[in-house]
This record gives structure tokens, C-alpha cells and sequence, in this order.
């Protein structure tokens, strides 16, 4: 059953009031994420890396050079909308909204670590997200 408002002023109120809290708690599950984030990246060790060029060897502690990002696939939702205000989220190619990782280097392992880390405490707060990642 909807609520009824005595005026129009005070179901503008009442409507503003709710889109805060919900902005509050996007505010909050993203910053969680962030931090759930930065910890798996934190915590991850890349498998090292070897190049070679048939006479010279290097070894690259960090693994691998690559992207990734958290992908929110519907740009049209609530968080959504906050989300490209106010946490740098971009609209992505093919539909959504997507959060480069932009932190650790090259290292696509931390990269993939903070955003699957992310997108999952996302979903855990009932926002559709989820982690993708390419080698360079």
C-alpha cells in the first residue's frame, strides 16, 4: 500500500529523505569494497614473471601486466547513478558501468584481487556487480 502524503511539499520531503539514506548506504558498501579491496590486493602474491629475450633473463616480481575492473551491469540503477557521481565510475562499452583499477601497478593479479574483492561485497549488499580483467 502506498503512503499518503497531506501535500505535495511533504512527500518531496519524505522521498529526498530516502534517496540520502540510500546514497549513505552506497556510500557505505563502497567504501567497505574499496577496503576489502585494498586488502586482497594487499595480501595477493603474484606469480613472478620471466622474460626472456633468448640471451638476457629478467624476473618480474609483480607477474603479469594487465587491467581490471568492477563492472555494475545496469547504468540505470539507483546505485548506479550514484556511483558515477560520486565513486568514478565510467559508462562501459557494451552496457553498464565499470571502475578501472588504477592502483598497483601493472600487476593484473592485484588488480583482479581488488576488484573481485570489491564486486563481491557489492553483491553482498545487494548491488549486481561483478570482476573482469585482461592481460596487456
Amino acid at each position: 500500500m502506498a503512503t499518503e502524503y497531506k501535500t505535495l511539499k511533504e512527500k518531496i520531503s519524505a522521498e529526498k529523505a530516502e534517496r540520502l539514506e540510500r546514497y549513505r548506504k552506497f556510500e557505505e558498501a563502497w567504501a567497505e569494497a574499496v577496503t576489502a579491496g585494498n586488502i586482497a590486493a594487499r595480501d595477493c602474491v603474484p606469480d613472478t614473471m620471466v622474460v626472456t629475450d633468448g640471451t638476457n633473463t629478467w624476473h618480474v616480481d609483480e607477474g603479469v601486466c594487465g587491467f581490471a575492473e568492477v563492472v555494475v551491469p545496469k547504468g540505470n540503477t539507483s546505485f548506479a547513478h550514484w556511483a558515477k557521481k560520486n565513486a568514478g565510475f565510467d559508462t562501459r562499452y557494451g552496457g553498464g558501468l565499470s571502475h578501472w583499477v588504477s592502483a598497483f601497478g601493472q600487476s593484473m593479479e592485484r588488480k583482479q584481487a581488488f576488484a573481485r574483492a570489491a564486486a563481491e561485497v557489492l553483491n553482498n549488499h545487494g548491488i549486481d556487480a561483478f570482476a573482469t580483467s585482461r592481460m596487456d
